[in-house]
């Protein structure tokens, strides 16, 4: 098959990308206003992350994950490992070599090793096989095509909740905590300059009381009261004991920052992250133990009602993943302070050399055999190198409160440059199996 017709057949998949999310990035303009930052926020936080995407994963695992193809893809969680290693390994060089700013490394390293492994296999593996020009056969594209993608959307899920969630979280605590450190210093260099300031400008002698008939009178009476209190037998009403303790506390401990949005959104991405390891777990339940999977797949099983409906639910999970993909993308057009350098790099990272990577691993892989000869399968494996950077990341940068608008233009910039490279990464892998 020639090198254009797989173009074509690359190109079309990534044009519905691009066409969705340039739907989603249209109607969360502010004049539109119909996917704005509290819609997207409602629909990402609620409605895909507790229902669509549940449904969308345990539902493609359960009906496509068998004891046979799990066997037979047993190498894409250690391609999937490969890669999260590679990329950080990558980001880490980049990081040293741009001397990016601290507070942004951890947003480089998740840029560099999460790649986007959920909804963009749902929609370009599909697509691809619909293409008349397409290399793959139309058993292979039928019986594993989606579950290559439901188990990438899977282990993709995990490594990102698992490790790139973390290094952000260790990441934004750290910088917050250096922060909050440099409020203290600065305050206490302007207390001290102040009371410098007051010791310089009341140097005169006070003036006794009227009620103290000599200074010496007056001055024991003070030092009876300071030598009373330092030995605590200065009596202090219980009431204002209570009132003091509750003032010290306050000072101590505060509230608002415990009851934060965001100390609320850390908590439910914690549940979140477990809710989605659970999702897998039930999907590999059904798909592996044949008699709940008879029990529950099949137009013939005595509750497939409860298969068809998960899956109707998980349908809706693409669709409404690349709109917010799309809306999340109109931060960046208002720009930040990243370099160029860190986003040349980034990209340099994840469309050159991490694809590169990819083809040396999955031939070598196949040489010895760890592959089988399904040429869809290896297509699968070096598409995993080759896509832009995780969505989730920028959600992390929502949830911690930490470099927001850089985040957006890393986007805007990596999915505008995936438009075109991965179409011609498309193209040559599929050149390579076919």
């Amino acid at each position: 098959m020639g090198f254009l017709s797989l173009f074509v057949a690359a190109l079309v998949p990534n044009l519905k990308v691009i066409l969705v999310t340039g739907v989603g990035l249209f109607i969360a303009l502010e004049r539109i206003d119909l996917l704005g930052a509290d819609a997207r926020r409602y629909l990402n936080a609620k409605i895909v992350f507790y229902v669509y995407n549940p449904a969308l994963v345990s539902s493609n695992l359960a009906k496509t994950i068998t004891v046979n193809s799990l066997v037979t893809m047993w190498f894409m969680p250690v391609n999937i490992l490969l890669t999260f290693v590679a990329g950080s390994a990558l980001g880490w060089v980049l990081i040293k070599i741009t001397r990016t700013p601290q507070h942004l490394q951890a947003l480089v390293l998740g840029c560099c090793s999460a790649g986007n492994l959920g909804n963009l296999f749902f929609i370009i593996i599909p697509a691809i096989c619909d293409e008349k020009n397409s290399p793959f056969e139309d058993s292979e594209c039928s019986t594993y095509g989606d579950a290559y993608a439901s188990l990438s959307m899977a282990m993709g899920a995990i490594g990102i909740w698992s490790y790139v969630y973390n290094i952000m979280r260790i990441s934004a605590k750290k910088c917050k905590r250096e922060i909050n450190l440099c409020d203290s210093t600065i305050s206490i260099r302007t207390s001290r300059e102040s009371l410098e300031i007051l010791s310089e400008g009341f140097t005169e002698a006070l003036l006794p009381s009227k009620d103290c008939s000599s200074t010496t009178k007056c001055s024991d009476e003070v030092e009876e009261l300071i030598h009373a209190a330092s030995e605590g037998k200065l009596k202090v009403p219980f009431l204002s004991k209570i009132k003091q303790q509750a003032e010290i506390f306050m000072e101590k401990v505060d509230l608002k920052k415990v009851f934060a949005p965001s100390t609320i959104a850390v908590l439910y991405y914690a549940w979140l992250e477990v809710s989605i390891e659970g999702c897998i777990i039930v999907g590999f339940f059904i798909g592996l133990i044949s008699p709940i999977r008879k029990l529950i797949i099949g137009d013939s099983a005595p509750l497939s009602v409860i298969e068809t409906s998960a899956y109707f639910l998980g349908q809706a999970a693409i669709p409404s993943m690349t709109l917010i993909m799309g809306a999340n993308l109109l931060k960046g057009l208002k720009g930040s302070e990243i370099s160029m350098a860190v986003i040349l790099g980034i990209m340099a990272v994840r469309y050159i050399v991490l694809p590169v990577l990819g083809v040396v691993v999955v031939k070598a892989a196949h040489h010895f055999g760890l592959v089988g000869s399904s040429s869809l399968f290896r297509f699968v494996l070096m598409l995993q190198y080759a896509v832009p950077p995780a969505m989730s990341t920028s959600t992390m940068s929502q949830l911690f409160e930490f470099g927001q608008s850089e985040c957006s233009v890393v986007m805007i910039w990596s999915y505008g440059v995936a438009a075109i490279s991965l179409t011609l990464w498309c193209s040559f892998f599929m050149w390579l199996v076919s």
